[in-house]
């Protein structure tokens, strides 16, 4: 799974700078939750291949009065929420009475922590450093944020070891269970990597849980209920119509009496991870409140993933014409852009249009997954450049040659040729729209990239050029050897039959 990185420390110790140094923007802001998350921002990061997330919190003073308690609410439960904390201090500062409350509550709590030691540039490390092990955190680890000094060591010196625990993880099933596993666990590793995986995700209150029931209806056979390693996710392979599904609810799984939209919780971390873990989300919408900005946060997150993506209009059903047409107008206007993606309005609570989600998530999974051959899309592609040429860009026409699979989830569709550089957004866009139909690709993004490919003819021509010149020279060497032998001939012949005086 993912794993989460937690930002801990007093304020004002360079979290937010650490933060966007990890995610490598100075904006990675994923979902800011007004109330919730007041002062959590969520990132994601990447070493190599291997995503992670990262949480910035407000801070903690460490001071009984004046403290902001929502503020520390919101950084302790950041600490239950990761998997691992760097716990952040000033070296400027030194060690002082907050470092030492929030290390003793790390210690207390027994999360994997990294002390991280802020701000060391311009400083002798083995000077200022020392002082920080009463904390009895291991080793400071030193770094200047504002610098990216020691950033990408920091990085290495502790995903590498997790990214390593994960492979070996994942070869022994993922499982341990003493000195044998047990068939159970066998049977619920292999079942939990069959099948479409899907997320259904969305904000608060929107009638995630009430949907997710209604999948889990008396026509579907629920295999069985296993919690997964996102503490609290739950992972429930099930089966309807003889296709095999796993669904990833991130609100749990609750029986339909004890259901309550009011006291529905809600983990970003949950859902993003979620989104990262699943083949097709399913984005739940209310119609009744529109669109909002959460909305947008998630919608950004699970095209950004390049997840397979099916939107869910819900409580769609005691609405007037007026509103109904006032919330198509609007999913017209702000998400234009998502013109691949199907639009479904349901209602949870009662089943209508719910089934008519799964032929959506069907088809956008097996969109999502498709394998095509290099020679069906170097066709595809010589037929969208006959129907429509390339525009010419500064007296030269760019030259398509031929198309290949990158990869899946998300579709990569790779375009060699050359001046590809000089193909404008319309141009591109009309490739994509006409791979789109032809190949009837509906609910996944398609990534294309241009590659500009050499003229496998441009060295045969310099060869040429070059063996002519040689031949060239040859014979102006040849005519002048000729020329210097014929006159030591004739000054030969001469001296030979020149008559005495």
């Amino acid at each position: 799974m993912v794993p989460v990185i937690a930002l801990i420390g007093r304020p004002n110790v360079g979290k937010s700078t650490l933060f966007n140094r990890l995610t490598k923007s100075r904006d990675a802001l994923v979902a800011e939750i007004a109330g919730l998350t007041r002062d959590r921002k969520y990132g994601e990061g990447k070493v190599g291949d291997h995503p992670f997330i990262v949480i910035d919190t407000g801070g903690i003073s460490g001071q009984e009065e004046g403290i902001d308690e929502a503020m520390a609410g919101q950084s302790f439960q950041a600490i239950q929420e990761a998997d691992i904390v760097f716990f952040m201090v000033d070296v400027n500062a030194g060690v002082t009475a907050g470092d030492r409350m929030i290390a003793e509550y790390l210690r207390r709590n027994n999360k994997s922590a990294y002390l991280i030691a802020n701000k060391i540039d311009g400083k002798n490390p083995d000077v200022v450093l020392g002082e920080f092990y009463e904390l009895a955190m291991g080793e400071p680890l030193g770094i200047a944020a504002a610098h990216n000094r020691g950033v990408s060591a920091l990085i290495e010196h502790v995903m590498d070891p997790l990214f390593d625990k994960e492979i070996v993880e994942e070869e022994e099933n993922g499982y341990y269970y003493g000195e044998e596993e047990s068939e159970s666990a066998r049977d619920h590793q292999a079942l939990n990597i069959k099948g479409i995986k899907i997320a259904v995700v969305g904000r608060p209150n929107v009638g995630k849980s009430t949907l997710v029931n209604r999948f889990l209806g008396e026509d579907r056979v629920v295999v069985y209920d296993e919690a997964g390693t996102t503490r609290d996710s739950i992972y429930i392979p099930y089966e309807r119509h003889g296709q095999d599904y796993t669904l990833i609810d991130t609100a749990g799984i609750r029986r339909r009496k004890n259901i309550s939209e009011a006291a529905e919780k809600f983990s970003i971390i949950k859902t993003l991870q979620a989104i990262q873990d699943c083949n097709v989300c399913i984005l739940v919408l209310d119609a009744r409140t529109g669109i909002v900005e959460q909305d947008l946060h998630m919608l950004s997150f699970v095209l950004n993933s390049g997840r397979a993506l099916v939107l869910a209009i819900n409580k769609w059903d005691g609405m007037d014409a007026d509103d109904k047409q006032r919330v198509k107008d609007e999913l017209d206007r702000r998400f234009n852009f998502l013109t691949f993606a199907d639009t479904h309005f349901i209602s949870a609570l009662h089943g209508t249009g719910v089934g008519h989600l799964y032929e959506s998530v069907d088809h956008a999974y097996a969109s999502a997954m498709a394998k095509w051959q290099t020679n069906m899309l170097t066709r595809i592609l010589e037929d969208a450049v006959a129907g429509h040429q390339p525009p010419v860009v500064r007296g030269r026409r760019p030259k398509l040659r031929y198309a290949h699979q990158g990869g899946s989830n998300p579709p990569r569709i790779i375009v060699h040729g050359t001046l590809v550089e000089s193909l404008n957004e319309d141009y591109k866009r009309y490739l994509v729209n006409t791979f789109r139909r032809v190949l009837d690709i509906k609910g996944t993004p398609v990534r294309f990239e241009f590659k500009q490919g050499d003229n496998p003819y441009s060295d045969k021509k310099k060869d040429v050029k070059h063996s002519t010149r040689r031949r060239a020279e040859a014979v102006v060497r040849t005519d002048n050897k000729r020329k210097i032998k014929l006159d030591k001939a004739r000054k030969q012949l001469k001296k030979t039959y020149q008559k005495p005086k």
